[in-house]
């Protein structure tokens, strides 16, 4: 890339980051809070970061928390539920209510297009003390700087569009709100290395999992009982809220009610400390979903050991 080319890539790129962050101030509620980061922030890393290459993709990569970090005994978990804001999602009002009546906390990762559907539900959400409301991004991409897809969802393409997709729906929550999110989780939860040093330095921690709760809503009740069975202490969980239609409710109900009878606790992520690598006697087991988790429990050999 000659410089001239490089001079204008990178200048079009600021532009762009700060157009956006000038929408965004006109359309929050609340400007002081929703204030973005100085834009020369932004131009930095877009000079830092523009011509790096990526080397890894991954949901799995250093820097990426997955684990909870509690001495085992206390049997702390965490619930994390992705509202994505896809053209058919909606709002998964049995397990919400569920939650709030079982006094269960939760971590909500919202996308912005997921707040413009649903504002009220929003906002009810974001006001209910036992949900942490967390980033879920604007257009749900996966987190990328030269445009790698997963999921046949094509990541962003630059860290001038990553830094808009993150900090565009931290600005509408906090604008909304007043709520500062901690972390971020990219659609699909997907990043590249150089993203994951992005997000980081735009001071949100990312946010991994270890349960694959509902495999993006494709499990059945059954499906997704078996794999909480599976659960242990600092262990962080991925479903879903907005495909009330799917079986997730139906499966982590009875699955979170067990998972509680059995002595775990539910913490947020905003509460809790985390970690990339597992915690010290931590099984790493796979759940095999032809097999009746009755008749082969967590212990047995025919879950595969990682």
């Amino acid at each position: 890339m000659s410089q001239r080319c490089a001079n204008t890539w990178f200048t079009r790129s600021v532009l762009v980051f700060i157009g956006i962050t000038a929408c965004i101030l006109a359309c929050g509620r609340n400007q002081a809070l929703a204030a973005p980061k100085d834009a020369t922030v932004a131009a930095a890393l877009i000079r830092e970061f523009g011509s790096v290459q990526p080397k890894r993709w991954s949901e799995t990569l250093p820097g990426v928390m997955r684990y909870l970090d509690y001495p085992p005994g206390e049997k702390k978990i965490a619930l994390t539920l992705d509202a994505c804001g896809s053209k058919n999602d909606g709002f998964d009002r049995d397990l919400i209510d569920f939650l709030t009546a079982e006094k269960i906390p939760a971590s909500l990762f919202i996308n912005a297009r997921w707040i413009d559907k649903n504002p009220q539900l929003f906002m009810a959400l974001s006001s209910n003390p036992l949900f942490d409301i967390q980033n879920h991004g604007r257009n749900h991409l996966p987190a990328s700087v030269n445009g790698r897809s997963a999921y046949g969802l094509r990541g962003t393409a630059t860290v001038g569009e990553l830094v808009a997709e993150v900090e565009t729906a931290r600005f509408k929550i906090a604008g909304l709100t007043g709520i500062e999110t901690t972390y971020y989780r990219s659609g699909t939860a997907y990043y590249d290395e150089v993203a994951v040093k992005v997000v980081q330095r735009l001071g949100q921690k990312i946010a991994g999992f270890s349960v694959l709760g509902d495999a993006g809503t494709t499990y059945s009740a059954a499906q997704i009982e078996q794999t909480l069975a599976l659960v242990q202490a600092n262990d962080i969980i991925i479903a879903h809220m907005n495909h009330p239609e799917r079986q997730t409710a139906e499966g982590l109900i009875p699955a979170l009610r067990k998972l509680r009878a059995a002595g775990f606790r539910f913490v947020t992520l905003r509460e809790a400390p985390t970690r990339f690598d597992a915690p010290a006697g931590y099984r790493h087991l796979k759940r095999n979903p032809a097999l009746d988790i009755n008749r082969y429990p967590p212990g047995s050999a025919v879950h595969e050991h990682r």
